[in-house]
């Protein structure tokens, strides 16, 4: 009985003291259980981008989600946004939800207009869509607060798996030696790349570009240069354009290089663009055969509105330097940089020629035999000028023989050379000891006989590149035409 009485006691005891350490209730949750939170409110690594408190809403039967989607559309058509191409995707279950979309949306930069441009980015999951692809693109070097611009530029990136979908493009980039730090220029310049497939358009235009000459180690540098390159199908865009230019005369080899150079030029439109350019060229006077110097000289040529350049610089060199619309096409075809030139920058080397004695007909047999000098700055060849006046105390009609004196360095081609030929006491013309390579020239400083003067590398539609007296260069020194052209041309 006394045990009895003892183990009662025990028990009241118990109850009348819940706290007791050995007490614990299984239908009460501790504190602590209780305001744990599934999902952070913010993230340590990125601030500002707040997690929403609800992520979708509720499970609702038919007549509530009805409901719902009345609400919401409400609560859209309140703040400007038409629902009407939302009507067939799966909207949350609150409007609280879809308030937190939108406020998160309008915090990146975002507004009501960029949304109305494209409602189905409302149709994101915050937590699930927009931030994990947010914080992706600011880590491969998106600035963050660029994010909102490339948003409205590319919206359809925030339906996009950043395992699945970016990652892979983002390989693909790299591993065409695209440099890391370029990896966001290149895609804040084309954001569509986010969406194409490997094996698809980017693969092949890559792979043409390769096979047509391209340093697979240049195709890095092209992307970075202009992206959309990646984009444009081979047999419809880029070969049509290739096989336009090459029939026109100019060497696979040299086109590569242009394109490794500029990519760009990938862009121009084939009939719209090129073509007329190519037929405005010939209609203002130049020889099909030159055509191919012409565009390796200056391959912006092609995408200029040439026509209206053509006929003001035509009607200037006729009105201002006499020269007639026959010289004007000899001028383009050696230097087609000109349609580009100010015409008040052109007119600095003629006053200067004028002013020194040279008459206005003179000037323009000049200009037409090196177009070159109405391109070069004027306190150069005042210096050039005053050297061949004082020290080399040569007559004037020399530089009207030979213009292309004042394109040469004074310091390191003109003076150096001319004063060996004193020391040899050699007596010759300007274009002799200055219109040869260094090596040329030791030839002709220690050969027995003067050559005799010959005109510069010609190239024929079709043929090789022709040089003068290269049948005294040896085989072995000897690169292959289309490098050489290359060289020659770019160089000018």
């Amino acid at each position: 009985m006394t045990s009895i009485i003892r183990r009662n006691q025990s028990l009241k005891t118990i109850f009348r003291n819940p706290k007791d350490p050995f007490f614990t209730p299984i239908y009460k949750t501790p504190y602590r259980v209780l305001n744990q939170k599934p999902f952070s409110t913010h993230s340590s690594k990125f601030p500002e981008y707040e997690m929403p408190t609800v992520t979708w809403g509720v499970v609702q039967g038919r007549k509530e989600k009805l409901v719902s989607r009345v609400i919401i559309s409400d609560y859209l058509k309140t703040i400007g946004i038409i629902p009407h191409e939302l009507e067939e995707l799966e909207l949350p279950s609150t409007v609280e939800v879809m308030r937190e979309r939108v406020e998160f949306l309008q915090k990146i930069g975002l507004t009501v207009d960029d949304m109305n441009e494209y409602p189905l980015m409302l149709g994101c999951s915050v937590r699930k869509n927009i931030i994990p692809v947010l914080t992706y693109l600011e880590k491969i070097g998106l600035q963050r607060s660029k994010l909102g611009e490339f948003i409205k530029i590319y919206p359809q990136c925030l339906h996009t798996s950043v395992v699945v979908e970016l990652v892979p493009v983002i390989k693909f980039l790299r591993g065409l030696d695209v440099e890391k730090q370029d990896i966001g220029y290149v895609l804040m310049k084309y954001p569509e790349l986010l969406g194409f497939k490997l094996e698809g358009t980017m693969s092949t235009s890559v792979a043409y570009l390769v096979s047509i000459g391209v340093n697979p180690r240049d195709v890095g540098p092209m992307v970075t240069q202009y992206p959309y390159f990646l984009g444009m199908r081979v047999g419809t865009t880029i070969k049509p354009l290739v096989d336009y230019l090459v029939s026109l005369g100019l060497p696979k080899k040299i086109l590569a290089r242009m394109l490794e150079k500029r990519a760009y030029l990938l862009g121009y439109d084939l009939e719209e663009t090129v073509k007329p350019n190519v037929n405005c060229l010939l209609s203002f006077g130049l020889r099909k055969d030159t055509l191919p110097s012409v565009i390796a000289q200056f391959p912006q040529i092609l995408g200029l509105p040439l026509k209206a350049k053509l006929s003001s610089q035509q009607y200037f060199f006729n009105l201002k330097l006499k020269i007639d619309p026959d010289g004007f096409a000899r001028v383009i075809e050696k230097m087609p940089q000109i349609v580009s030139l100010h015409q008040h920058v052109i007119m600095k080397p003629v006053e200067f020629l004028v002013g020194r004695g040279f008459s206005t007909a003179d000037v323009a047999k000049m200009i037409v035999k090196c177009p070159q000098l109405v391109a070069l700055q004027v306190g150069i060849m005042k210096n050039s000028y005053y050297f061949f006046k004082s020290d080399m105390g040569r007559p004037m009609e020399e530089l009207l023989d030979f213009p292309d004196y004042f394109t040469y360095s004074l310091e390191s081609r003109i003076k150096p050379r001319y004063q060996r030929l004193q020391n040899k006491e050699i007596r010759c013309s300007l274009g002799w000891f200055l219109n040869c390579s260094d090596q040329r020239f030791e030839e002709r400083l220690y050969g027995d006989y003067i050559e005799p003067e010959s005109s510069g590398p010609s190239f024929c539609l079709g043929g090789k590149l022709e040089l003068p007296g290269n049948e005294i260069v040896s085989e072995e020194e000897d690169d292959s035409e289309d490098e050489t052209l290359y060289r020659r041309t770019v160089s000018l």
